[in-house]
């Protein structure tokens, strides 16, 4: 392994450990119980196939893998929605576990495993995104030589993966058993529409192609509602 790929090694693993930490204690400090297996249920789904696509990535398209990493907004628009998306996480996760402590409105135990299937299969969706575009940044922005992706679940919705993600978040809340976690998560498709509206806005302004793409492709997140 040369040295650049030891680097970004070194810099996923950093940020890997340091969210593993942040959940961990945003959900187990409030619950008071170190024992909540919802809550390492969740973790466990989260990042054991977050270390996996991460090790992938390393091999098979280290560039990717940076781009994931570089978490840095430069639309003004776009840092309001990562700070929002912030707070959400941070209200549900403490909700979560202050709704296990307190024992306000426990879900049952196969709600949970419910929520995990969910949240596997929204996983094995946002795998297959970044399979097909190799332009996924985690930031809103426009690469060198970047082109139109229409093909696959592109040319289902314009927005695969903010598809995925939906998924994704509204099922950890199932998972946690938590009520309390999810009316915060449901937060996120507002959200996700800013983000969407803005991106769209640097898409039709900066990169070829993508204002046809839109004709052809009506639906941005949900096939045949929006």
């Amino acid at each position: 392994m040369n040295e650049g790929k030891n680097h970004l090694l070194a810099q996923a693993l950093i940020k890997f450990t340091a969210g593993f930490a942040l959940v961990a204690a945003l959900v187990l400090i409030p619950a008071g119980d170190i024992h909540y297996w919802k809550a390492w249920l969740l973790m466990a789904i989260l990042f054991i196939p977050m270390f996996i696509a991460g090790l992938i990535l390393l091999k098979k398209n280290p560039a990717l893998l940076q781009k994931r990493l570089d978490a840095r907004e430069k639309e003004s628009e776009q840092k309001s929605v990562v700070l929002l998306s912030g707070l959400m996480f941070a209200a549900a996760f403490i909700a979560a576990g202050l709704n296990h402590r307190f024992g306000w409105l426990i879900l049952p135990g196969w709600v949970s495993w419910l929520g995990a299937g969910l949240f596997l299969a929204a996983y094995a969706l946002y795998a297959e995104v970044l399979r097909e575009n190799t332009y996924l940044s985690r930031t809103v922005e426009v690469q060198e030589n970047q082109q139109v992706i229409d093909t696959g679940l592109y040319g289902i919705v314009r927005h695969p993966m903010y598809m995925a993600t939906l998924v994704l978040f509204l099922a950890m809340p199932l998972v946690l058993g938590s009520l309390q976690a999810l009316a915060f998560m449901l937060l996120y498709p507002f959200i996700i529409y800013r983000r969407i509206r803005n991106e769209e806005e640097v898409l039709r302004r900066d990169l070829p192609g993508y204002t046809e793409y839109c004709k052809r492709v009506r639906y941005r997140l949900i096939p045949f509602v929006w």
